[in-house]
């Protein structure tokens, strides 16, 4: 995969970041998307490629979209013939989630950040707008937790695979309904429990990175997002697994009343999904021979900064990483939008 795309993945998130976090405190979850969306959206249409979105924004919020299926590029372009080579550009599957956490980007709270992966034709999982049960874990518990066992079993792993009492993991999980049990049975053995309202792809990257302080992340929350977890930690390493959840009392909130258990069988049927119940490993939802992974944060959080205005610029803190270079890059980039009278150091 062309190195340069891989530099110009920094500046699609980071317009997306800058465009959401306009947004920031001001109530509008759905400005803040759209506002993501767009910039996104633009920025990619200006790179030299063949994009097409495998994973796009969710349907279940009636957010703005970049639509499953869309084509993406200066070579997807009407007059793309005057100026592409077709039979030598690889064609790119790209995930998005332009402002992941719109609600903490609408509240000011921390943790949003504008999010996308891009792998070869066929290299990311093409999920279903449905609910995944996910377990996220650091290097060295990799392929020792498993999602089919319980949380007690694998905290009780988790321990041993990093020398730490149990009383000392922190665990990610969603605060909702359907964790109740769930949150009981991290407590009871000992652990501790970090309850977030959104941003699920932050708490599973945090997990592959030391000194984070989480170590962990359990529960059930949107597919697509797994599948961009899925690929940071493929190519950071790190612990990653998910299962699809179809059956609406599992997932109980007010848009599953509208599903049957049935109806979301087939509709996985006829996605070519032929086991529901399969457990996907990161290396089978981002199963790209080259796998890029890029955040830019909207909002302060634990990796990053948030997007920071000043007069006459802005200044957006990245990760980008790749398993081509085997790196992962933190980029602290100033954006000069006018004649700045102070630029910061730190």
């Amino acid at each position: 995969m062309d190195s340069t795309i891989g530099l110009e993945i920094i500046e699609v998130v980071e317009a997306a970041a800058i465009a959401s976090a306009k947004y920031m405190g001001k109530g509008d979850k759905d400005g803040a998307d759209q506002a993501a969306v767009e910039a996104m959206r633009v920025r990619m249409n200006q790179i030299y490629m063949r994009g097409r979105i495998v994973i796009g924004e969710g349907e279940r919020d009636e957010a703005p979209m970049l639509y499953i299926g869309e084509e993406v590029g200066i070579c997807t372009q009407p007059n793309a013939g005057e100026v592409c080579s077709l039979e030598e550009l690889m064609e790119i599957d790209i995930a998005v989630d332009p402002c992941e956490g719109t609600n903490l980007v609408a509240k000011g709270q921390n943790g949003s950040m504008a999010v996308l992966a891009i792998s070869e034709k066929g290299g990311l999982f093409a999920a279903p707008d449905f609910y995944m049960n996910k377990l996220a874990a650091p290097p060295a518990a990799r392929n020792h937790v498993d999602i089919r066992k319980s949380a007690t079993e694998n905290l009780r792993i988790l321990s041993e695979c990093l020398g730490r009492a149990m009383e000392d993991l922190n665990v990610v999980v969603m605060d909702r309904p359907r964790h109740k049990d769930l949150i009981a049975e991290i407590r009871q053995c000992g652990a501790r429990v970090r309850l977030i309202s959104d941003g699920d792809v932050s708490a599973a990257l945090c997990c592959a990175f030391a000194g984070t302080n989480i170590h962990a992340l359990m529960g059930i929350g949107a597919a697509p997002e797994g599948v961009i977890s899925a690929a940071a930690m493929r190519c950071l390493g790190g612990h990653f697994q998910g299962q699809l959840v179809y059956d609406p009392q599992v997932v109980k909130t007010p848009e599953s009343e509208k599903w049957t258990r049935a109806g979301n069988v087939q509709r996985l049927q006829e996605m070519g999904i032929s086991d529901p119940d399969r457990v996907y490993s990161a290396e089978e939802l981002a199963s790209g021979r080259t796998v890029l992974f890029a955040a830019s944060g909207i909002t302060p959080g634990v990796l990053m900064e948030g997007v920071r205005f000043f007069t006459g610029g802005v200044r957006t803190s990245t990760l980008v990483i790749s398993t081509q270079s085997h790196t992962a890059r933190f980029v602290d980039t100033i954006h000069l939008t006018g004649e700045p009278k102070v630029i910061q150091l730190r």
